[in-house]
């Protein structure tokens, strides 16, 4: 402890009173230190450039440059908004801009570019804009709004990095925030839905639609199309299952769509510069906080990534052949850019650091902040470097240092470096003009060896639509002797609906697996697809894992037996892994009985239980009562049927089944039973079993059985009626039954539809324990037809207001039925706007002393439950691991008024079936077909969205505003000390 606070005093003295300023540009050349053997050029400084955060180069070699002047906070009301685009030009071929240009200004938090049609596509968010400067003053004279509704807020989390594709698709990292696109330059295109997604756009064919993902700043592909994207502290993932598939699959439940390809790997890094003065500071505060109350804790300053940034693949030919396909990521935080080498992982890909225990280039000058990075004409690697003295967003600075910074400090500033090999293979100038090449050039171009101009010449070519280009790319797509050029041929054929059988199979056959993956996937585009099927289906057995991923992803457009017999036979193969086993339940969601039949067929030992897991989740998702009669005497037929029982129990929950008739299914379901398969008796909650209920019936009601006996059958009873059933539901809940007995028994009441059960629910309330109570309210709240029944009872006394969460007296002070919300803001007394009166009364709080001690169990029983991990791992509100590093001012207007201020993660959403059944919670995970919702129970709930008559989000916070009414002012004092002392 000794040795660390004498590494805190030389930091406070090195960093505290007298912080170092900007360097000049030459002198910020002489700060890098870099672990190969490269070195650093400027190419631009200020004034010539300003807070660069992208930049591309055009078919002139021109560079264009995104300003993003705004950050961190957007222009005050009426103001102008000060991000702009600048192009600059090496006039003379020094390497060097000479020509320095505002092409286009007044854009708000502009964070990308991508050149196209001899403009530029632009995300400023909530817009996407086409901006063109068609009389040649130097200034876009054109802005056209391609897109609108993307999330306007935090700038880490808005719409960026517009990036072509070799599939000739545009994508944008969007951060999974919620919008509801339309595009003006299509209003007859229906709007999309991007929360929980990335976006892309196919601008020839003007189709846009969430993409998977989410990015946050980084996104980048390699030449064969595999995207990786970055976020502050995950700073390289690959993105393996393509939402477009899963849009197919409306009933199929997906979990990841991304890996990480660090895994578990330490993510340290290793910074030159001392952490700034301001964390130095604040970890001082917290250090003090922590040896004040003993709680033997040391708050470390700095060495893992945290401020991942700009992630980006060289494709160059400049660098020595070693480096092509390796990524380069800044952090922006630690003044470093990190260099890693992805190798491939079965279908994935795992990264690790190109050298341990060393960055790529760190620098010792704490004002270089490196965002970006853009392969250019020349073959080198271009860095952008923001130069800002602080880059961190304000909220996780402590209000007290907060006052003392300028988040715009280094705002005139900026540079843009170029790295170089010492070891050069090749000097190319900037100075290129593509855009006068003609057709022939450019499909000779895609052989280049240099990325940017393959990238470019592919761009240009599927702009011109030039009809000429056909027999040359068909030519080039068989016989270069380079496979890149052979795909982007491939690719740009299809772009001009060109593509035909013979490109597909010759390509299939290729010796590059690449290759013959797009095969596959190009395949689909053809004007008959099954012509190439057999080509298609004598791949199964190829030896790349990705072409037999790709394989499982495009049989699934066939309906035909030999492509079912496919699909099986990918699904038998040695070591398919979860990702080919998401691939194929895409692939057979809508025939998951047949695909099972057809595996049991081809099958001469057991099946992997999990793709029986999901394909009986399928089949219970579809309702389909032939179906789910097969499949459960398929499976009462084996060893082991707990696993697959599971399955079609998440799927007939998610389709919120209910009293399905299939009289063959009591036999199956009986017998498994009588074999002590518990899975069986979850299963027939969803169905009606005349003699299975009769069972349920006695043992629900019988005293004598074990209290998991119990359960199992009250459970059961969802599968009856609230006619037959609430007699026996009824007394046990007026009975003294455990706990855990008497919330089932709620749980069974509370599923049937219409009021009936409300009544009896109410009459019992005094006798429940706290758990039957969270049961309670959630049963009354459940339906539609209740909440007046509810209100009625808070309002005669019968239930306690206190019971009800916070998420509850959301829904119905949020209510659209306004006698319901009227009479909510009643009962509770709220009233919009009213909170500042409270935090005022509340200041005395301020003044108390503190115990931290004791504010643990305030927090133990008044947060807990949302700010900490459940058992399942995930949170319901933000983490307060790092809130510390607010003021006690801070903290009470956030206890008290939690609703000011919402982070995006924790929006809770307001869930209305079609049959009227209501549902809230935090949106956990969103595909195309389902939506997942978490709230304060430990199980999150899977939602149809065929089911789905309304989604909408709440204006107010999860975190209860009226917590003053539980806690005293010295309780407001303890939790905040607790929390102040760091959790």
């Amino acid at each position: 402890m000794r040795h660390f606070f004498c590494l805190l005093a030389l930091f406070l003295t090195a960093c505290g009173s007298s912080r170092q300023g900007s360097l000049k540009p030459d002198d910020a050349l002489k700060s890098f230190r870099l672990s190969e053997d490269f070195h650093v050029e400027l190419f631009a400084a200020e004034p010539q450039i300003q807070d660069p955060v992208d930049m591309v180069f055009d078919d002139q070699g021109r560079a264009y440059v995104a300003e993003m002047l705004d950050l961190p906070y957007d222009p005050a009301p009426g103001k102008p908004a000060r991000s702009r685009i600048r192009m600059l030009e090496d006039t003379d071929g020094d390497g060097r801009a000479d020509r320095s240009v505002i092409w286009a200004d007044n854009l708000l938090q502009v964070s990308g570019l991508m050149p196209w049609k001899g403009g530029m596509i632009v995300p400023a968010a909530p817009q996407i804009l086409y901006l063109k400067d068609t009389d040649g003053d130097g200034r876009a004279d054109v802005r056209q709004v391609l897109f609108t509704g993307f999330y306007q807020g935090n700038p880490e989390g808005q719409i960026t990095n517009p990036r072509l594709s070799i599939d000739n698709w545009i994508y944008f990292s969007n951060a999974g925030n919620e919008g509801l696109i339309t595009s003006p330059a299509h209003p007859d295109r229906p709007a999309v839905q991007v929360r929980g997604a990335d976006f892309r756009y196919h601008p020839l064919r003007g189709l846009f639609e969430a993409a998977s993902g989410p990015a946050q700043y980084g996104s980048t592909f390699d030449d064969w199309g595999n995207r990786f994207i970055s976020q502050n502290t995950t700073h390289l993932r690959h993105v393996v299952i393509p939402r477009h598939y899963l849009a197919r699959a409306p009933l199929l439940n997906v979990g990841a769509v991304v890996e990480d390809a660090y895994g578990d790997f330490p993510r340290k890094m290793y910074p030159l510069t001392q952490p700034q003065h301001w964390r130095v500071e604040r970890t001082r505060l917290r250090q003090e906080r922590y040896d004040e109350l003993k709680l033997n804790r040391i708050e470390y300053l700095a060495g893992v990534i945290t401020g991942a940034s700009g992630g980006t693949l060289y494709s160059g030919d400049a660098w020595p052949a070693a480096y092509l396909g390796t990524l380069f990521t800044g952090d922006v935080s630690a003044n470093l850019v990190r260099r890693d080498v992805l190798t491939p992982n079965g279908v994935t890909f795992s990264a690790r650091p190109a050298k341990e225990g060393v960055e790529f280039l760190a620098s010792t000058d704490p004002w270089f902040r490196p965002t970006s990075f853009a392969n250019a004409p020349d073959g080198n690697l271009y860095l952008m470097d923001m130069q800002r003295e602080f880059i961190e967003t304000p909220l996780s600075v402590p209000e007290e240092l907060r006052k003392e910074m300028d988040f715009y400090s280094g705002d005139q500033l900026g540079r843009i470096y170029r790295l170089a090999s010492n070891q050069p293979l090749l000097k190319r100038p900037l100075k290129v003009n593509l855009g006068a090449a003609s057709t022939a050039e450019l499909v000779n171009l895609l052989e280049h060896s240099n990325g940017w101009h393959r990238a470019t010449a592919h761009r240009l070519l599927i702009e011109r639509q030039d009809k000429a280009a056909i027999p040359l790319l068909r030519v080039k797509a068989k016989q270069s002797g380079a496979a890149r050029a052979r795909l982007h041929a491939l690719s740009v054929l299809e772009a001009m609906s060109a593509l035909e059988d013979g490109d597909v199979l010759a390509a299939l056959e290729d010796t590059q697996p690449q290759l013959r993956e797009h095969a596959i996937r190009l395949s689909e585009s053809l004007a008959h697809p099954r012509s190439v099927e057999s080509a298609l289906l004598g791949r199964l057995n190829d030896q790349d894992p990705r072409v037999r991923l790709q394989l499982a992803f495009t049989l699934g457009n066939s309906r035909s037996e030999a492509a079912r017999s496919g699909l099986a036979t990918l699904a038998l193969s040695p070591g398919s892994g979860p990702w080919m086993r998401t691939a194929i339940l895409s692939s057979v969601a809508s025939e998951p009985a047949a695909f099972l039949t057809t595996l049991r067929q081809k099958s001469k030992a057991g099946l992997d239980t999990n793709l029986v897991k999901g394909l009986g989740s399928l089949i219970g998702a579809r309702l389909q009562p032939t179906e789910i009669q097969t499949f459960l005497q398929t499976v009462a037929a084996g060893k082991e049927p707990e696993t697959a029982l599971a399955g079609l129990a998440q799927g007939l929950r998610m389709a919120g089944a209910r009293k399905l008739k299939i009289p063959a299914a009591e036999a199956s379901l009986t017998a498994m039973i009588n074999r002590n398969v518990e899975e069986a008796w979850e299963v027939a909650r969803f169905l009606e079993l005349p003699t299975l209920t009769l069972r349920a019936l006695r043992e629900a009601a019988n005293t004598q059985l074990s209290e998991p006996e119990r359960l199992r059958a009250i459970g059961a009873l969802r599968g009856s009626s609230y006619e037959q059933s609430a007699g026996v539901l009824g007394k046990i809940l007026s009975s003294q039954a455990s706990s855990a007995v008497q919330a089932a028994a709620v749980q069974t009441l509370g599923s049937f539809p219409g009021p009936a059960a409300a009544a009896v629910l109410i009459r019992n309330w005094k006798s429940y324990a706290p758990e039957a109570r969270i049961k309670t309210v959630a049963a009354l709240m459940a339906n539609k037809d209740r909440l007046l029944i509810l209100l009625d009872a808070l309002d005669h006394k019968e239930l306690d207001i206190a019971a009800l969460d916070v998420s509850s007296r959301n829904r119905l002070l949020e209510d659209r039925d306004s006698r319901i919300s009227a009479r909510a803001r009643k009962i509770f007394q709220t009233a919009a706007g009213g909170r500042g009166a409270v935090i005022a009364a509340h200041q005395d709080a301020l003044r108390l002393k503190g115990d931290p001690v004791k504010g643990k169990l305030v927090f133990a029983e008044t947060c807990a439950t949302c700010h900490m991990p459940r058992k399942q791992g995930a949170r319901v509100g933000p983490d307060l691991s790092g809130v510390s590093v607010k003021t006690k001012e801070e903290l009470l207007t956030a206890i008290l008024d939690p609703s000011a201020a919402i982070e995006s993660r924790f929006v809770n959403y307001l869930v209305t079936t079609k049959d009227g059944r209501m549902y809230d919670g935090i949106l956990a995970a969103e595909t195309p077909g389902a939506i997942t919702l978490r709230g304060g129970a430990e199980e999150d709930v899977t939602l149809l969205r065929a089911n789905i008559g309304e989604v909408r989000s709440s204006s107010l916070s999860l975190m209860p505003e009226d917590l003053e009414k539980s806690l005293t002012s010295q309780n407001l004092a303890d939790l905040i000390a607790y929390l102040r002392a760091g959790l």
